[in-house]
C-alpha cells in the first residue's frame, strides 16, 4: 500500500509492505531500500507477531557500540553488490514458515521538473518491483540453501503481489491533469478552485517498467510559493516549529543564437594529468602556421568559447595565480597570450593546492552580467577535501562547478562540488574521449541565464522571511530552483491573510519582475514534507563547514536538526531498536550465544559496483548467504566469551566525520559516452586548421590555410567566386567545407567551432553562401550539402 502526497515539486511517500514466508522452513530477512539522491527516509519500522523493530537516529558520539553486534553480515552486500549507491538496510531477524512481516517506510523527495512544467514522480523499484528478483526484503535459508523471498519468473505478465497506490495532489496554481504509464482512476477534485485533487491506481500494474506519474498544474508560472505550517509539538524556535515557504523559481529564458556574442565567465583549473593526457607534438614549421599547442583538449576548449565571454586559466601552483590577474575578455590577442603562458606537461605543478586556487578565484571580481562557471580537472584526491567542499559550498550561489576526474578516488569530491553548485561531474576513464567529453559539457554550459536574481517579500508586520542558503545569483535555461524560506515571528495584524513575493532578474539586459500573492495559512496536509526537505538542504550546507573542523557549534546544530527532523547526516546513525519480543530473536544453528541486546543492525550502506542504466533506481538484488551470518554470529559469541565486548569491532563514534560520507557518485557522475577513436594524425590535422580560426569564428586566406587544405594559395584565390567581396568569407567557407568532408568526422571536436563559423558567415554573406559552397566542393573534391549553413 503506497500513499503519495505531491505538493508542487515535493513528494511525501508513506508505504506499507507485507512480506509472507511461503517456505516450509524459517528464513532470515534483510530489508534493503536504495535511495535516490533527492530522497530521504524519515520513518521506518517492521512488525511481526514476535517482535517490532523501529529505526531511530542517534548521535554518533553517544552511539552504543552494542548496537552494531552482527552488522558484519551486511559487509557481503557492500562488497559484492553490482548496484552502487546509498542503501538503507535493516536486519529483521528470522521469519517462521507461514508467517508475515509488515514493513512501514516513509520518505520525502524533491521531484524533477519536466521541460513542460510537469512534476515527475517515479515509484521506487523496491515499492514496485518488476525484475526477476524484487522487493526490499531478502530472505535466505539457514544454514546454506539460498532462497529469495520475492523471486518469480520475470517473463510472466502476472506480478506476485498486489499494489494499492493513491496520490493526493496540491498546488496553488491548480491541478490540471495527471498522466501515467498505467491505468488511473478519474481525477477527483477536493477543492472548488481545483487546488487539491486525488487519483488512484486502477487495474493492473505495469509488469515490466517503472510506474511513473506526471502531474500538470494550472498554468506555467515563473514563480510559485506554498506555505507549510510547522509542527506545534516541535520545540519553539526549531526548524520544524515555524512555517515554511516552498518557493519554485523557473523563469522563462529565451533561446540565443548559437555562435553569437554570449555573456559568461569561464574559468579553467588544470592539473598535471590534464596537460599530460592530451600532449600532441608540433607538426609544422610553416612560419605562417601557429605552433600546435601541446594541450589538445584545452586548445579545443578555448577555441570553442563564444564571442563576448570572459575567461581565465589557473594551474594548481603554489602561487595559485591565474594566467591573468582576473578574467579577461575573449579576444584573439588574449587567447593567443593565454595559450602561450600555459605551462607544459613537464612543468612542476603542485597538484594539492586546489583549495588555495579556489580561494584566489573567489577573491577576484566577476565581470558584471557574466555568470561564473568553473571547470575543475583533478587526478587524485586532495588531502584537504573537506576544506575544499566547504569553500565551494560557501560560494555555491555565485557559480557552477563542472568537475572532471581521471581516477576513481576523486569521484566523490568531484560529485560533491557539482552537487553543491548545480553543475556536473564527469569521470573520464580513457584519454581518447577526454576532449570530446569536455566539449560536450561546454556545449551544455552555453545556455543563457537569468542574472542578478533577487527575492523580496511583503508580509504583515511582525513576520520576516529567511531564505535558507540564500538565493542563487543566476538561473540557467532549463533549470528550476526549489528554495526553502522560513517564516519567523508573530503577525501583529491577524486580519492580513496573504503575503507577496517578488522575483526580480535580468534577461538579455532587460529587467524582468514576477510578483505572486500567496496565502499565509497552511496549504499542506501536516506531513511536513517541505520542512524535512528543508532540514536535508540545511544539513548539506552545514556539513562541509562542520566536517572541516570549524568548531563544535556547527556539529551540535547539525545533530539537532537531524534528530528533530529524522533526516540522517554524517554525525548521526540509524539504530534498529527491538521494542517487543516474545521468542528468541535469532535461531541460527551455528550460533553459540544469541544476542541479548535490544539493538539490531540498521544503517545506511554505501554499496560499490557499477550502475545499471535500465532503471531510474538501482535494482534491489541482495543475496547475503545465511551461512555467513551464522558463522559471524558464532564468532561474535566467541568474542564475548573470551575477550568481552571491549574486543568487538568499534563502529559508531568516529574520530573524524566526513561531509562526503553520503555523497552518491553514481547519481551525478556521467560515464563518458562512446566516441569514435581518433588517431594522432587526425587530431593534428584538424588542430592545424582550428589553430588558424579567429575568435569570432572566421578564417583568413593565408598560406597556412592553403597548407592545411593541400591546395596552392594562388589556386584558392583564382577559384574565389566573383560575388565574394571579402577573402575571409571565401576562406571560412573552405574551412567549414573541409571540416565536413564525408571521409572525415570531426563533429565531436568541431561542432561548436563550426557553429561559430557558420554564424559569422550568415551575418555577412547569406546570399553568397550557395555559390561559395559549390566552388569549395569543386576545389576540394568534396560533396558537402548546403544545409551545413542552416543553424
Amino acid at each position: 500500500v503506497v500513499d503519495v502526497a505531491i505538493q508542487d515539486y515535493v513528494a511525501d511517500v508513506a508505504s506499507e509492505l507485507t512480506y509472507q514466508n511461503h517456505s516450509p522452513i524459517s528464513i532470515e530477512v534483510i530489508f534493503a531500500f536504495p535511495l535516490d539522491p533527492q530522497m530521504s527516509i524519515y520513518s521506518f519500522q517492521a512488525c511481526s507477531e514476535n517482535a517490532k523493530v523501529k529505526a531511530m537516529l542517534q548521535d554518533e558520539a553517544q552511539q552504543l557500540h552494542e548496537a552494531t553486534v552482527g552488522w558484519e553480515n551486511l559487509e557481503y552486500l557492500q562488497n559484492q553488490s553490482k548496484c552502487p549507491g546509498e542503501v538503507f538496510a535493516c536486519f529483521l531477524g528470522t521469519l517462521a514458515p507461514g508467517r508475515e512481516m509488515v514493513v512501514t517506510l516513509r520518505y520525502v523527495q524533491e521531484l524533477s521538473r519536466e521541460p513542460d512544467g510537469a512534476a515527475r514522480f517515479v515509484l521506487p523499484h523496491t515499492l514496485h518491483p518488476y525484475t526477476e528478483i524484487y522487493g526490499g526484503a531478502c530472505a535466505v535459508h539457514l544454514p546454506s540453501t539460498l532462497f529469495l523471498l520475492a523471486a518469480w519468473n520475470h517473463l510472466s505478465s502476472q506480478l506476485p503481489y498486489t499494489l494499492l497506490l493513491s496520490a493526493s495532489l496540491q498546488s496553488p496554481r491548480g491541478v490540471a491533469n495527471v498522466q501515467a504509464n498505467c491505468s488511473l482512476t478519474p481525477l477527483i477534485y477536493t477543492a472548488q478552485d481545483r487546488s487539491t485533487a486525488q487519483v488512484s491506481l486502477a487495474g493492473s500494474t505495469p509488469a515490466h517498467h517503472d510506474l511513473e506519474l506526471l502531474v500538470y498544474f494550472g498554468g506555467p508560472s515563473a514563480v510559485s510559493a506554498v506555505v507549510e505550517k510547522g509542527d506545534p509539538g516541535a520545540p519553539p524556535g526549531s526548524l520544524l516549529s515555524e512555517s515554511m515557504v516552498l518557493v519554485t523559481l523557473a523563469p522563462s529564458i529565451p533561446e540565443v543564437v548559437p555562435g553569437q556574442h554570449q555573456p559568461g565567465e569561464f574559468i579553467f583549473l588544470l592539473d598535471t594529468t590534464f596537460l599530460e593526457h592530451a600532449q600532441v607534438p608540433p607538426q609544422s614549421t610553416d612560419q605562417d602556421m601557429p605552433a600546435v599547442f601541446p594541450q589538445d583538449s584545452l586548445f579545443f576548449l578555448l577555441k570553442s568559447l563564444p564571442p563576448g565571454c570572459y575567461f581565465n586559466i589557473y594551474c594548481y601552483e603554489a602561487t595559485s595565480m591565474g594566467i591573468y590577474p582576473q578574467s579577461v575578455e575573449y579576444t584573439q590577442s588574449n587567447l593567443t597570450e593565454a595559450m602561450r603562458c600555459i605551462p607544459s606537461a613537464s612543468s612542476s605543478l603542485d597538484d594539492t593546492n586546489l583549495l588555495g586556487t579556489l580561494r584566489s578565484i573567489y577573491s577576484t571580481p566577476r565581470p558584471q552580467g557574466h555568470a561564473r562557471q568553473i571547470f575543475i580537472f583533478m587526478t587524485g584526491l586532495p588531502p584537504d577535501k573537506e576544506a575544499i567542499a566547504a569553500e565551494v559550498c560557501r560560494h555555491r550561489n555565485s557559480h557552477r562547478c563542472f568537475s572532471f576526474c581521471f581516477s576513481e578516488d576523486s569521484v566523490t569530491l568531484a560529485t560533491a562540488l557539482a552537487r553543491e553548485t548545480e553543475g556536473e561531474a564527469t569521470y573520464i576513464p580513457t584519454n581518447n574521449s577526454m576532449t570530446a567529453v569536455v566539449l560536450q559539457c561546454l556545449k551544455r554550459t552555453l545556455k543563457p541565464a537569468a542574472e542578478v536574481v533577487s527575492l523580496s517579500w511583503t508580509l504583515p508586520h511582525g513576520l520576516e522571511v529567511e531564505v535558507l542558503g540564500g538565493t542563487p545569483q543566476f538561473i540557467f535555461q532549463g533549470q528550476y530552483i526549489l528554495l526553502y524560506a522560513q517564516i519567523h515571528g508573530q503577525a501583529e495584524d491577524t486580519t492580513v491573510t496573504n503575503g507577496v513575493m517578488t522575483l526580480q532578474c535580468s534577461l538579455g539586459g532587460k529587467d524582468v519582475t514576477h510578483t505572486i500573492e500567496f496565502p499565509l495559512c497552511s496549504q499542506g496536509d501536516g506531513r511536513l514534507a517541505g520542512h524535512r526537505l528543508a532540514a536535508r538542504f540545511l544539513l548539506q550546507r552545514l556539513l562541509p563547514e562542520a566536517a572541516s573542523g570549524s568548531g563544535d557549534e556547527l556539529r551540535h546544530h547539525a545533530v539537532e536538526i537531524s534528530l528533530s527532523s529524522g533526516i540522517i547526516c554524517p554525525f548521526t546513525s540509524y539504530v534498529g531498536v527491538r521494542t517487543s519480543q516474545r521468542i528468541t530473536w535469532y535461531r541460527g544453528p551455528l550460533a553459540l550465544l544469541a544476542p541479548s541486546q535490544s539493538y539490531i543492525p540498521c544503517q545506511i550502506v554505501l554499496l560499490r559496483g557499477f550502475c545499471k542504466d535500465t532503471s531510474c533506481f538501482p535494482v534491489t538484488i541482495w543475496v547475503p548467504p545465511g551461512w555467513l551470518t551464522a558463522v559471524r554470529e558464532s564468532w561474535l559469541a566467541l568474542q564475548r566469551l573470551t575477550c568481552g565486548n571491549a574486543a568487538l569491532p568499534q563502529w559508531g563514534a568516529c574520530s573524524k566525520v566526513s561531509s562526503l560520507k553520503y555523497v552518491d557518485p553514481t547519481a551525478f557522475v556521467l560515464r563518458s559516452p562512446v566516441f569514435l577513436p581518433w588517431s594522432t594524425e587526425d587530431i593534428v590535422e584538424c588542430q592545424k586548421l582550428v589553430a588558424l580560426q579567429r575568435e569570432d569564428g572566421s578564417w583568413a586566406l593565408s598560406s597556412g590555410l592553403a597548407c592545411v587544405l593541400e591546395v596552392d594559395e594562388a589556386e584558392i584565390k583564382r577559384k574565389m567566386p566573383g560575388e565574394v567581396l571579402e577573402q575571409s568569407i571565401w576562406a571560412t567557407v573552405l574551412a567549414v567545407t573541409w571540416l565536413h568532408r564525408p571521409d572525415k568526422c570531426y563533429q565531436d571536436y568541431c561542432e561548436l567551432l563550426t557553429i561559430k563559423a557558420v554564424t559569422w558567415l550568415c551575418s555577412r554573406a547569406v546570399s553568397q553562401l550557395d555559390k561559395c559552397l559549390e566552388a569549395a566542393n569543386n576545389l576540394l573534391g568534396s560533396n558537402v550539402e548546403a544545409n551545413i549553413f542552416r543553424l
